[in-house]
């Protein structure tokens, strides 16, 4: 019995090497305990997960004039006014408690793969971030980065995208980078914010 499974093994060990195309021969290995062929199946490609929260034109009902931008934090949404009673809506994360703020500020830089130095409050409260971090896929603030007039806070991307709809940053609002992309195509410096 030991020498016909043996013989089975080799047979197909030479088939495998016989038949290299056949991605079936491919993938098959002996066990080493029981000299039993393994057959291994390749892994399947998932599709990439749809976001939470979808970016969508919805009816927006507000006093802006079109081209702002709203910060709804108890939504955990932002809003690019579009005018004629529509909006363009995306998913954020906002200010966790104790940083979360409400203002209106203008766009007053713009940022592609921006470079992020920790501001020093941040640095006091986590000595472990680096100082710098140049921009890119690993960089927090993702792909776009919207500063806020003079203030210490931004709308940016994240490498982060299940943080989207959860209040966990020091006081940025942060977005899905395909999000953000969109959204810095549309505004401007000088762009007013609104955050409620």
């Amino acid at each position: 019995m030991r020498r016909l499974a043996l013989a089975a093994a080799m047979s197909l060990a030479a088939l495998a090497s016989a038949a290299p195309a056949n991605a079936f021969f491919q993938n098959i290995m002996i066990d080493p305990n029981t000299r039993q062929p393994m057959v291994f199946q390749q892994p399947t490609h998932q599709p990439a997960a749809r976001p939470a929260i979808p970016r969508e034109v919805v009816a927006f009902a507000g006093a802006y004039e079109p081209g702002t931008v709203v910060v709804n934090t108890t939504e955990r949404r932002l809003y690019f006014v579009m005018g004629n009673g529509q909006a363009i809506r995306y998913g954020i994360g906002v200010g966790r408690p104790g940083f979360d703020w409400r203002g209106t500020h203008t766009i007053s830089r713009k940022a592609e793969w921006p470079d992020w130095r920790p501001p020093v409050q941040m640095l006091q409260r986590r000595p472990d971030l680096p100082r710098f971090m140049a921009g890119g896929p690993d960089n927090p603030l993702g792909a776009r980065a919207m500063y806020l007039g003079s203030s210490l806070y931004r709308i940016h991307g994240s490498n982060e995208p299940h943080t989207i709809g959860q209040a966990v940053s020091s006081g940025c609002f942060r977005m899905l980078n395909d999000d953000v992309v969109d959204l810095y195509s549309r505004v401007r410096v000088g762009t007013r914010v609104v955050v409620l």
